[in-house]
Parts: C-alpha cells; sequence; structure tokens
C-alpha cells in the first residue's frame, strides 16, 4: 500500500480542495464503518483520506417549517435518538436502526451507507421513499440530487469526482402521513437483506390515498423506486384490490440474483409479502396522524 496522507478540514471549501488537490485519489471519511474495512482489506488505496467529521454541515440535523435536513456524516444513533425526526419519519429511522450493531450505528453515517452503492442498503429504501433529497459539493460548486439518482451499481454512484453528499433533505409532512421500512433476513440481527421496503403514504381526510412511493431494496443492482407501486394505491382507500396491484407492480420490478440468502424466485415472492406489510404499517401510521 501506497503512502497516505489523513486529513480533517474544518470546512466544506477545504475538504472539496483536498479532494481536487488529490485528482481522484481521494477517499472522504466519515464513520469509517466501510472506507476503514475497505482500507483493511486493501480495496481501496487512497492517496489522501479527508475526515469530514470536523464539518459543522455534515453534523447537524435541523428541522424548520415542519421539513429536515439530516447531515451526511450524522452517526446512526443521533439519527434514531433525535425524538422529532424520528416521530416525522420512523420509516426512515427504521432503516438506520438496521445498519449492523449499536457500536456500528455509533459511527456509521446515512451518507457513508448511500455512498457504498450496496444494493441491500438498509436506509436507502426509507430515503427514497421519503423522497430525500442529497445535497452534495464538489469543485463544480453544490447540487442536489433525489436519493435514487445517487446508487448506480453495486459499489458505483453517480457522484462525480471529488463529489461528496453534504445533507439529506426532507419535505414537510402533510396531515395523515405515514411511512415505514421493513426487511427480511435469515437472521434476526446484523445481516444483509433478502428483500427491504420502504412505504411512504399520504391520506386526505377521507382515508384516500392521495400520495405514495414505494421502494424495494436488495432486488435489483439498485435500490429501486417503484412507481407503478405508488400508482396501484393512489386514489384509493388502500383496500385489497389496491394492495394486489401494489404487489404485483413490485413483484414486477425486481430483478434479483440467486445467493446463500434466497433464490431469484424466492426474494421475488418474498418482496410481495414485505411490500404489503410495509404498506400495511405505513398506512396504520398516517391514518394516526
Amino acid at each position: 500500500m501506497t503512502d497516505m496522507r489523513y486529513e480533517a478540514p474544518q470546512s466544506l471549501d477545504a475538504a472539496v480542495a483536498l479532494l481536487a488537490g488529490a485528482n481522484g485519489g481521494g477517499k472522504i471519511l466519515a464513520g469509517g464503518t466501510d472506507v476503514l474495512v475497505q482500507l483493511h482489506a486493501e480495496m481501496i488505496e487512497p492517496d489522501v483520506l479527508v475526515d469530514i467529521k470536523n464539518i459543522a454541515d455534515v453534523r447537524q440535523i435541523s428541522e424548520e417549517a415542519g421539513a429536515w435536513r439530516v447531515g451526511a456524516a450524522v452517526p446512526g444513533m443521533q439519527v434514531i435518538d433525535d425524538a422529532g425526526f424520528s416521530k416525522a419519519w420512523p420509516g426512515v429511522c427504521e432503516g438506520v436502526a438496521l445498519i449492523g450493531s449499536v457500536q456500528v450505528k455509533g459511527r456509521a453515517s446515512i451518507g457513508g451507507n448511500v455512498c457504498n452503492g450496496s444494493p441491500a442498503a438498509d436506509s436507502v429504501p426509507g430515503l427514497i421513499a421519503a423522497d430525500a433529497v442529497a445535497t452534495i459539493i464538489g469543485p463544480d460548486g453544490t447540487r442536489e440530487e433525489p436519493v435514487e439518482n445517487i446508487v448506480t451499481g453495486p459499489g458505483k454512484t453517480s457522484l462525480g469526482e471529488g463529489e461528496f453528499i453534504v445533507s439529506f433533505g426532507f419535505p414537510a409532512r402533510p396531515p395523515h402521513s405515514g411511512d415505514c421500512y421493513l426487511r427480511l433476513t435469515p437472521r434476526t440481527e446484523m445481516d444483509i437483506a433478502v428483500v427491504g421496503v420502504g412505504a411512504n403514504l399520504t391520506l386526505n381526510d377521507s382515508g384516500v390515498c392521495i400520495a405514495a412511493r414505494i421502494a424495494v431494496g436488495a432486488v435489483a443492482p439498485t435500490p429501486l423506486l417503484v412507481a407503478d407501486a405508488a400508482a396501484a394505491l393512489v386514489g384509493t382507500t388502500v383496500d385489497d384490490a389496491a394492495m394486489e396491484g401494489m404487489i404485483a407492480a413490485v413483484r414486477a420490478a425486481c430483478n434479483p440474483i440467486s445467493d446463500k440468502r434466497g433464490t431469484k424466485e424466492y426474494r421475488i415472492k418474498t418482496a410481495g409479502v414485505i411490500a404489503r406489510r410495509a404498506v400495511e404499517k405505513a398506512l396504520e401510521r398516517a391514518k394516526a396522524n
């Protein structure tokens, strides 16, 4: 392994400059639960490791007029323990809560979970269902990108050279809104999802679904936003017929692999089952809000 320089800048501009100076040889360190493992395994050999934890912009959780912003390097436990955010977005927190052990969540961040590019990342379907938008900074300035556009394949993202995520923005929630994230794993704890589903619903005063987002993980090379599944629910009271349409759309969108955790056929079938359960819980929460 070549000599690596460690830097801990105090500002976004300084971090951007360090990455630009590395000419593609820079790597961001946020929580480190993926990057340090990759370093030890010699999967990556960066010239510069840029630790962004000293930058205030990436470590804050804030709320304004019902809209939330979560820094990309906020540790998972801080996200879960924030009473206001967890009340507004319980489904997002359910995904974050499944990122490894308590010790791992004390370090791991949402930004790292997204940028690691795993199709089975637990936080990502919940973020997509929530319509979260990432604020990204790089040598060309700042831009925004919906989370569903960030992961482009296993271990790959749409971030350009020298870019990194600063924070995630969550929209203000209308009345009668609810979300949920559920996954299926062979074990109850610390395993990779066979399938994970994020669901987010908004009802009108009559109980009719007026907005929905359904996202599925671990069943394709990237986490998926399944527009047809949401369309099956909108304009209905989320009755059995609507549910069956949603399930069919989820299964049709799946393009999984077979591995030791489950066959392709098993993943497709259980994706529909988990999607129904996630929608049922999101619906229950929407009716209570």
